[in-house]
């Protein structure tokens, strides 16, 4: 399979008009039913390198997340993108399309920034249901002028339903990987490299990859564990989990399960569509109204999985996760649930053999 970076070019020559999406749930669908392709823009690990272009216009403490994303929009790969979408995921990402917007210019090029504000307030603090629909109406309403389109509740409608397919897969491959038929390395590759390919595409990546999943032998697997964080192990970090017997029951991952986690229903209007999506969304530290569920939502699900213990994949920098990461820790060990706090940023690759110790250690306490 081409690399993520080659697979944007590839889509760009057949024709597609590419939409670069800042992480983390951009509203792929509603792009998708505009003629847009979606490419949420993280995971270019294995394509981003250096960090000659961004260094010129984010501190050197902003994670990998925002600076790989920065590097890749004013690359020449990122040349091929045809628009820019975002939401406020977090104080980060909010702040990057002024940012990009004067490196552009500074590389004498223009490229559309589609913003959507997201309220963050808990529904029942206060009813954001206005605003958030005027916010949609003008999303679209932006889009239809910059490219000459014209909204169709009908396609929305397909569009759902071909995203839905592919959460449902999702799903799907993720309990051949809680049985031990599949990888967790080769699941996490597999959902990321989703995310730089046609949805339709990916759907028929999915069905094939769990038509092709052999029983599983006996005693497969290894003492089950939840992964969670923002990004995923790199491949050599699950490895490395994998290598020590552990098993990865199930993930919190935002680029995974927190993405597909929940299927909304289909409709032909938008704004009820992205009310129920953000509402019921998985939990995650960047929707900031759900984070009264998170915690229940994490140990509901080592209770379900049957976990053993919980590692932390920290992002470096991200406040988000680490300000609520030690009253988690502390009510999982109330409920005697131990867990491993890893931390990945842009020298991943290049420190994963310093974590081997820690998590051979951390499975040897769960044996």
């Amino acid at each position: 399979m081409p690399g993520r970076g080659q697979s944007i070019r590839q889509m760009k020559e057949e024709g597609a008009r590419i939409a670069g999406c800042f992480p983390l749930y951009p509203p792929v669908e509603l792009l998708h039913s505009l003629g847009l392709t979606p490419v949420v823009l993280w995971g270019l690990n294995e394509e981003i390198k250096t960090f000659e272009e961004s260094d010129r216009h984010l501190q050197g403490f902003s994670c990998s997340v925002a600076r790989r994303l920065t590097e890749f929009a004013l690359s020449e790969e990122g040349g091929l993108l045809d628009c820019l979408v975002m939401y406020n995921a977090c104080d980060t990402l909010r702040n990057m399309p002024e940012i990009l917007a004067r490196g552009f210019e500074d590389k004498g090029r223009s490229l559309p920034i589609f913003r959507l504000h997201v309220p963050m307030a808990p529904a029942a603090q206060t009813d954001s249901s206005a605003y958030r629909a005027a916010r949609m109406k003008e999303l679209v309403h932006a889009i239809e002028t910059t490219f000459g389109v014209t909204f169709s509740a009908g396609r929305f409608r397909e569009s759902i339903a071909i995203y839905n397919e592919m959460r449902d897969l999702a799903r799907k491959l993720e309990a051949l990987v809680t049985g031990g038929r599949v990888s967790y390395a080769h699941f996490s590759r597999v959902i990321g490299d989703g995310y730089f390919m046609q949805v339709e595409d990916h759907v028929a990546l999915l069905r094939d990859e769990i038509g092709k999943t052999a029983p599983a032998p006996a005693g497969a697997g290894g003492r089950g564990v939840i992964v969670s964080g923002i990004l995923p192990p790199t491949d050599a970090l699950c490895g490395i989990i994998e290598g020590a017997g552990l098993r990865v029951a199930g993930n919190d991952v935002a680029c995974q399960a927190r993405s597909y986690g929940y299927s909304p229903a289909v409709t032909g209007d938008p704004v009820a569509y992205y009310a129920d999506l953000y509402r019921n969304h998985r939990p995650c530290t960047t929707l900031l109204y759900s984070s009264d569920d998170r915690l229940r939502a994490l140990v509901a699900l080592a209770e379900e999985r049957e976990a053993r213990g919980v590692v932390f994949i920290g992002e470096k920098f991200c406040e988000y996760e680490y300000l609520e990461l030690p009253y988690v820790r502390r009510v999982l060990a109330d409920r005697g649930i131990p867990d491993l706090q890893l931390e990945i940023g842009v020298d991943d690759a290049d420190n994963v053999e310093a974590l081997r110790t820690r998590v051979e250690a951390f499975a040897e306490l769960i044996r």
